[in-house]
């Protein structure tokens, strides 16, 4: 992950070659722009290369900048000149049908309807893989984000066991503290705080408020006391954190965990990957849980590969490559890299850690119950998501109350609908 990733669209961008004269003898290469920067997502992202290289492709990376780090339409709109136009690109959330409402994707029903994908893929899921009931995006994976990683050498120390409400939480951050330790492990980016806020909103009011809330964006449930009592939350999470934690990215946080200078850290299970890079094992070095209150709950993101509008000659790679993405043994080997779990249910965990595991099985039970939700990167359209992330960002470095904070969300909702 980076800045403004997770706020917006946390985007992989690639291409399968591009379109035009220009790249004819280009047509079996596949060009990357990725934000998977760290240890562990770069290792994951190399079992990505090595596969596309296994199908007869030369990987090449290929930056297009825009806003948040990821092409707007009007920037990939700009960069479509011969030989440089890509063909294809990694989105996440309501950024997938914002592309393909401008009419820049493609799409893959054929493959998509040849291997099962509908049977496969949670609903909550195709949501954003489909446009107008097509599918224009294949899934890598599903990230969950309402989780908590320890340090388990701390909690042994302080005899501490996850906590499994929000008081047990501030209690046993005072213990943390007192013993030397920070509490909890933050990087002060506003992607960051944003996913804290949505395991609060999840914590404070449960899956139908946090439903209403943050996907239907219901005005009663946003300006609403459960509202305040999820910004109260965020409150006193700000009193757990290090002072040096503005600006921080977020693998720095979870080196904070695993060098034991910090307890905790509040994060998505790419956090895993980092874990696994400094050879820890779950239950072993460190414990995941969901955050106090969120049981039973998953709010999930993915990395999706969203096709763009290309030739019939560029149709065919395309085709390939969304079929790999999809593919059982690769959804295996890059979910146990990355730290997610795949983005089909029918793929064996038995190579998962515990944590892994546990989120698939925790995903089931959601999706059954109704309680699977994206978190609020994905759910809301990116004018509505920044105005949100900027109420909360600002809530998170300053001395509003949680009352203001809950009339600004609102305010901030409402004006950019």
């Amino acid at each position: 992950m980076s800045v403004n990733k997770k706020i917006a669209v946390p985007a992989l961008l690639f291409a399968l070659g591009a379109t035009g004269a220009a790249h004819a003898q280009d047509e079996k290469s596949v060009k990357v722009v990725h934000w998977w920067t760290s240890g562990g997502e770069a290792a994951a992202l190399k079992i990505l290369k090595d596969d596309v290289a296994k199908r007869g492709f030369a990987w090449k990376d290929s930056a297009i900048g825009g806003g948040g780090g990821e092409p707007t339409p009007a920037k990939l709109r700009a960069s479509a000149s011969p030989g440089n136009s890509p063909d294809a690109m990694q989105l996440l959330g309501f950024a997938i049908s914002d592309y393909a409402a401008e009419g820049l994707l493609g799409n893959v029903d054929l493959v998509a309807s040849k291997e099962g994908w509908d049977k496969v893929v949670p609903l909550p899921l195709q949501k954003f893989s489909k446009y107008k009931g097509k599918w224009v995006a294949a899934p890598v994976n599903i990230h969950r984000t309402n989780w908590i990683w320890a340090n388990k050498a701390i909690f042994d120390e302080l005899k501490l066991k996850v906590p499994t409400t929000f008081d047990e939480l501030v209690a046993h951050a005072d213990k943390i503290r007192k013993a030397g330790y920070i509490p909890l492990a933050h990087g002060g980016q506003p992607w960051q705080e944003a996913i804290i806020f949505d395991s609060a909103v999840m914590s404070a009011g449960g899956p139908t408020f946090y439903k209403q809330a943050l996907v239907d964006l219901d005005p009663v449930a946003l300006g609403s006391k459960t509202m305040e009592n999820a910004f109260s939350q965020m409150k006193k999470l700000r009193t757990m954190v290090d002072p040096n934690f503005p600006n921080r990215n977020w693998n720095l946080a979870t080196s904070m965990v695993y060098h034991k200078k910090a307890a905790m850290q509040i994060m998505g299970d790419w956090a895993k990957g980092e874990f696994a890079k400094g050879h820890m094992k779950p239950n072993v070095d460190y414990l995941c849980s969901q955050y106090p209150g969120t049981d039973g709950t998953f709010i999930f993101s993915s990395d999706q590969f969203a096709l763009v509008k290309a030739s019939d000659k560029r149709m065919a790679g395309q085709s390939d490559f969304a079929s790999a993405v999809m593919d059982k043994g690769f959804q295996e080997k890059f979910n146990i890299a990355k730290g997610s779990v795949p983005a089909r249910t029918d793929v064996s965990m038995e190579g998962f850690d515990h944590c892994g595991k546990k989120s698939m099985a925790d995903l089931k039970q959601a999706m059954k119950a109704g309680s699977m939700v994206s978190g609020s990167s994905s759910s809301m359209r990116i004018p509505v998501q920044g105005a949100v992330t900027g109420v909360v960002s600002k809530f998170h470095n300053s001395n509003i109350s949680p009352a203001e904070a809950t009339k600004l969300l609102l305010a901030a909702v409402n004006n950019s609908k």
